[in-house]
């Protein structure tokens, strides 16, 4: 029986998280990458309007490549799409060395031709590697030790468990226990970041988020533009469903990805933070570099979401601001490492310059501008004082939208 686009459009969301965390897995653990030097970025903006990548791999010292999610899409669509995204060349994709197609399971006579079609629509240069089903449930096997069948509705979820274990088995070990406290852990932080704490810092699961004052905190608040107005406007509630789990998901991603604790989604925003339980060098411009990668999902998310409704929002994309100060972490029960609560003056700072950032801005405190590196001060330009509520004037430095 033939799948909705609902259900479609989910496996698709689910089948590119899984290539995420393949393509991770395969730097980090197999080729014995340090975590820091990958980098795996969705939704990213490619220079001509409305394309986006799916996912961009970075690894320090070579050249970058794509991963593009075409499961479920008819053969001419995943051309057209093809062609439109990498046909030409652009600045992001200039010095790439490959594109990776992923599809299902090609059983039909008109996708005999497939790869030689798609290597005809690509910009001189880069490479074509098409991955069926079958090849990705070889991959799942070999990184994650996880034997399936198929990628279907009947084992999923059992897949994503299994993927859940692998992640976890590299965090913490043969400590790995799944119980409460690594579960917390691992949904807040990066699973290489959890085996770096435990390796190299010698901090156990309860000491990771230990109650007290941090200095230097970056806080990041990011929320999407007009997002009342684009709830308004959605007679279908799914659609709304969708579009916000693969802003969620891909948001997540991103600040773990970059080192971040994420703390909390607040509807349509994320509020993560940086420098908890420990700073390391670089870590401000790591929190910068996630709000240009949120500034990207939160553009992709809205021409999305545009697509199902009639009134167009001028108002789009994600807006950012960010802070730096004290922050006082909280447990939330008594004898309990977790969960945890955060408290700031540096969060009220974040939320207040996110309200004054427009479309696809991002805007800082000063403290945080002074903490950058002149290389990242360089796109800034200084703000009239800010008169922030329950604040006063503050000064901010504004990243304007490209």
């Amino acid at each position: 029986m033939p799948h909705d686009d609902g259900y479609l459009t989910e496996l698709r969301l689910f089948v590119e998280e899984l290539c995420y965390y393949l393509c991770r897995f395969q730097h980090m653990v197999h080729d014995r990458v340090p975590p820091a030097a990958v980098r795996v970025n969705q939704e990213v903006y490619l220079g001509t309007p409305g394309a986006f990548a799916d996912i961009r791999v970075q690894v320090q010292g070579a050249a970058p490549y794509f991963v593009e999610i075409k499961y479920g899409y008819p053969r001419e669509q995943i051309i057209r799409h093809v062609r439109r995204k990498y046909g030409v060349e652009s600045p992001v994709t200039r010095h790439a060395s490959k594109l990776i197609v992923v599809i299902d399971a090609p059983t039909q006579q008109a996708w005999a031709t497939i790869e030689t079609d798609l290597r005809a629509c690509l910009q001189s240069g880069l490479s074509l590697e098409v991955w069926d089903e079958r090849h990705l449930i070889k991959l799942i096997h070999d990184r994650f030790g996880i034997q399936v069948d198929s990628i279907a509705e009947s084992n999923v979820i059992d897949l994503r468990a299994g993927i859940d274990k692998a992640m976890g088995r590299y965090a913490f070990g043969d400590q790995y226990t799944s119980d409460p406290l690594q579960s917390w852990l691992l949904w807040h932080f990066a699973f290489w970041q959890l085996r770096e704490l435990r390796e190299t810092q010698g901090l156990a699961p309860t000491m990771m988020t230990p109650p007290r004052m941090y200095e230097g905190v970056a806080v990041l608040f990011a929320d999407l533009c007009s997002y009342s107005s684009y709830m308004r406007d959605t007679s279908d509630d799914a659609i709304i469903r969708r579009v916000l789990t693969s802003f969620y998901l891909k948001a997540r991603n991103q600040v773990l990805d970059t080192g971040g604790l994420l703390y909390q989604f607040q509807g349509d925003g994320v509020l993560a933070l940086y420098g908890i339980p420990q700073r390391h060098q670089g870590y401000l411009g790591d929190a910068l570099e996630c709000a240009k990668a949120l500034v990207d999902i939160g553009n992709s998310t809205s021409i999305e979401w545009q697509r199902h409704i009639d009134h167009v929002h001028v108002a789009a994309g994600a807006h950012v601001g960010m802070a730096l100060g004290e922050l006082q972490i909280v447990s939330l029960r008594p004898f309990a490492p977790a969960p945890v609560g955060a408290i700031a003056d540096s969060i009220n700072m974040a939320a207040r310059l996110t309200a004054t950032a427009g479309p696809s801005e991002i805007v800082v405190s000063n403290a945080f501008f002074q903490g950058l590196s002149d290389q990242n001060q360089a796109d800034f330009r200084e703000m009239a004082p800010l008169e922030a509520r329950n604040i006063g004037l503050v000064k901010a430095w504004k990243l304007a939208a490209r």
